[in-house]
């Protein structure tokens, strides 16, 4: 089975190396609480917050909210859908949501920085690693990261989309050990394809299969409402995939978060689905980047990548797709067309076009001119998908 329905011990095993952690926050949970505004909400959060970094952890904040607490200063009732309306409401809530957060983290002690972030911030190699620099630094000076979507200025072929996916991609660049997300539900539970009831809360998953998929609903159609479990499982593919642990909890009371350093059993907990966490670079390749083409390998070669550990050479390469550079990011695909892996290319389109399926030793010869490299996609690399 993929999942059980109580902990036996696996939360305290997973949890007790935990240093740096990643908490988001969904909007309704600081905006559509009954009898609590934003303000008050801040504040239990921050007073949470500060008892976990006084117990030694890190603690990076991602927070929704901005286009809510613009919609609560303009007394809006319903979101808005065009483009426009909504990045004048985040640009006038972003700034709102920072003074609540810096006001209630002051008055503990401590302070926030703000980093509003694209997904061009987090796909380009150069301004990724600039995020990460900035990332660190502020938690080596103990000012506690309060990230958020720039939704003033995203449009769709800049925008992460929804704030579990930005946590899930956050928490990988931090090398996050743990990452929160704080809902309205108390974790994953069964859900009937037929009636579409929900059942039982499942307290660990081991794998997310199609069966764990297939329960998964989308949005709810609140006003402030974005994603629903579906982008938290895809959130939570990326982070166990890095090698991490994710769960999933209820956050109206946010002294869930200390229950579930103490590894009480709340919310769902999604295991890591490989024994060894990424370095940067495969968490660059796999999650960042943006493959420019495509090279399509043969059985053999596909079999010595997965199981051989091996890298790309010439003489498995059929086909290929796309146009890039020397540098650039790519897909290997097998002969079914399923993405088996993503690496750095050491050869441009033209120069793989000439060496598809050659012995390393006629490379030379094929190109007229010297090579440094016979590999087209070194193992050191590449990551497996």
């Amino acid at each position: 089975m993929q999942y059980d329905y109580a902990d036996n011990g696996t939360r305290g095993e997973v949890l007790a190396q935990v240093r740096r952690v990643v908490v988001k926050i969904g909007t309704r949970l600081l905006m559509d609480v009954k009898g609590q505004g934003p303000a008050e909400r801040i504040r239990q959060l921050m007073k949470v917050v500060g008892e976990l970094r006084q117990s030694g952890l890190e603690v990076v904040v991602v927070t929704s909210g901005a286009i809510g607490a613009g919609m609560e200063l303009l007394e809006l009732r319903r979101r808005p859908k065009g483009m426009a309306a909504l990045q004048a409401l985040a640009a006038v809530g972003q700034c709102q949501l920072m003074t609540l957060y810096e006001e209630a983290s002051s008055e503990l002690g401590f302070h926030c920085g703000q980093l509003l972030l694209t997904a061009a911030d987090l796909h380009d190699r150069s301004r990724h690693l600039r995020v990460a620099q900035c990332l660190n630094e502020l938690l080596a000076r103990e000012v506690l990261p309060v990230i958020n979507e720039n939704d003033s200025v995203c449009v769709d072929e800049i925008k992460v989309g929804d704030n579990d996916t930005l946590a899930a991609l956050v928490a990988g660049m931090a090398r996050a050990d743990l990452t929160i997300l704080l809902t309205t539900i108390d974790g994953m539970r069964e859900r009937d394809e037929t009636t579409g009831e929900l059942g039982k809360r499942m307290s660990v998953v081991h794998e997310l299969g199609s069966e764990i998929y297939n329960m998964a609903q989308g949005t709810d159609g609140n006003r402030f409402s974005v994603g629903g479990m579906v982008t938290k499982l895809r959130a939570a593919a990326m982070v166990t995939r890095s090698g991490e642990p994710l769960i999933i909890a209820e956050g109206f009371d946010f002294a869930i978060l200390p229950r579930i350093m103490a590894a009480e059993d709340v919310g769902t907990i999604f295991l890591p689905s490989r024994h060894r966490r990424m370095h940067a670079r495969q968490r660059f390749l796999a999650f960042f980047s943006e493959p420019q083409g495509e090279l399509i390998v043969d059985e053999g070669a596909a079999k010595a990548l997965i199981s051989q550990g091996r890298s790309l050479l010439p003489g498995g390469i059929v086909g290929l797709r796309g146009v890039f550079k020397a540098g650039d990011t790519v897909s290997i695909v097998n002969l079914a067309r399923q993405e088996i892996a993503r690496g750095t290319v050491n050869f441009n389109h033209e120069d793989v076009s000439r060496i598809c399926g050659a012995k390393s030793g006629d490379l030379a010869r094929l190109l007229d001119r010297p090579v440094n490299s016979q590999v087209v996609v070194h193992r050191d690399a590449m990551v497996l998908l």
